[in-house]
């Protein structure tokens, strides 16, 4: 028979997972079917890193922007970036600055 030292040694405890790794979790099974849908290219080069990457970037501009009432210089805050960084790739990614986007 087994001494209770090496009986709990044998019980494996659940670490609590952080928010950061619940995020990447739910992020990854969402890239999932994300990347099934876009990988369906027929027959044609994949671009699927460069498209994922510019609809997760647009995805996080429109909310800064929603978030900081469409304050330009509050939304680049919020994302961690310069106001002229902000501005440079809201043209690139095609963002108006507008409420009703």
């Amino acid at each position: 028979m087994r001494s209770k030292k090496q009986k709990s040694s044998k019980v494996v405890m659940k670490v609590k997972e952080t928010p950061y790794a619940v995020v990447e979790e739910i992020m990854e099974k969402k890239l999932e079917d994300i990347t099934t849908v876009l990988s369906a290219s027929s027959g044609r080069k994949s671009k699927l890193y460069e498209e994922v990457m510019s609809m997760v970037e647009k995805g996080l501009f429109k909310i800064a922007l929603r978030r900081s009432n469409y304050v330009k210089s509050t939304a680049a805050v919020f994302l961690g970036i310069s106001r002229n960084t902000f501005t440079d790739k809201m043209v690139k990614l095609g963002i108006n600055c507008e409420k009703n986007r």
